[in-house]
């Protein structure tokens, strides 16, 4: 899936070695459009943006996965239940988002209760849970990136990140150059996830720890603040990347991203090629938007 500030295409690879394309537009809400101005909301806005539209692509991806061009239904729906479609497969998106990052947040909390008799400091339990948070992450991560299916999207994943490279460097978008290129990349989402940590660490040292129900609802009530401040964070790392001096202040999110993307086969690749091609191609001629099947079958 590549995108910008107006489009979003994904290309997928069907039984028959065809490329086919999906596209979602990013539809700009006027009162959505400043609150992205504002820093620290933007990031809160981006982050629903991002898993609403995600889930879109994930979904039609899924739907085509081991389908037979051709074998899909063809019933027509009109254009209501299609919007209706939509507006749950973001939801779902949006809900599952929120929820993961409730049991990202709380479980951690609840572990570093465990050790409060013998490490009942502020400083311990804080640095215990946010241990226990990054353990969880990356063990997460680890074990599902194991499983046959999630090692094929993380691979994917990098075939993304080393297009971007290659076409940021100057080169053509050939297989050869763009499999050269690093499969790292300071944008990506998965260093958001580490910042999080970070941050939410050093932001938890200014609310209390005790009582353990106000500790509770801090870490509740504090997910939308980390969340923001975590965002301006990536986009700080991201400015200062070109700088030698501050450039390692990305490190930990590149280090995160060894684990969320794995080195692509050529055949990926040339999928990734396809979506960013046809992602300028409609940046240069809106008329050139893939004409959508989408979810017929799903």
């Amino acid at each position: 899936m590549m995108g910008s500030r107006e489009h979003t295409v994904s290309a997928i690879r069907r039984n028959d070695n065809s490329i086919e394309y999906f596209y979602v537009a990013r539809k700009a809400n006027p009162k959505l459009k400043k609150l992205k101005k504002i820093p620290f909301i933007r990031g809160i806005i981006a982050l629903i943006e991002s898993a609403a539209n995600g889930s879109q692509h994930l979904n039609f991806a899924s739907a085509r996965y081991g389908v037979n061009p051709g074998e899909e239904e063809t019933e027509e729906k009109e254009e209501g239940s299609k919007l209706e479609v939509w507006l749950g497969v973001a939801a779902i998106g949006i809900l599952s988002f929120i929820f993961g990052k409730f049991i990202f947040t709380l479980i951690p909390v609840f572990l570093a209760q465990l050790f409060h008799t013998w490490l009942p400091g502020k400083t311990a339990q804080i640095l215990l849970e946010s241990g226990f948070k990054l353990i969880l992450l990356l063990g997460y991560i680890y074990f599902v990136s194991l499983t046959p299916l999630i090692k094929r999207v993380f691979q994917y994943h990098g075939s993304e990140h080393k297009v971007i490279n290659c076409f940021e460097n100057g080169l053509p978008l050939t297989v050869e150059n763009v499999q050269a290129q690093s499969r790292l990349h300071y944008r990506c989402g998965s260093s958001f996830m580490l910042f999080t940590v970070i941050v939410g660490m050093f932001i938890y040292f200014l609310v209390p720890t005790d009582p353990f129900w106000l500790r509770i609802v801090d870490r509740i009530l504090l997910i939308p603040v980390v969340l923001g401040v975590a965002f301006e964070v990536l986009q700080a790392t991201n400015a200062c990347r070109n700088i030698p001096v501050l450039r390692f202040l990305g490190y930990p999110g590149l280090w995160l991203q060894l684990l969320t993307t794995k080195e692509p086969k050529d055949d990926q690749v040339e999928v990734a090629i396809a979506s960013f091609n046809k992602l300028l191609e409609i940046e240069k001629d809106p008329t050139k938007i893939p004409e959508q099947k989408e979810m017929q079958g799903a």
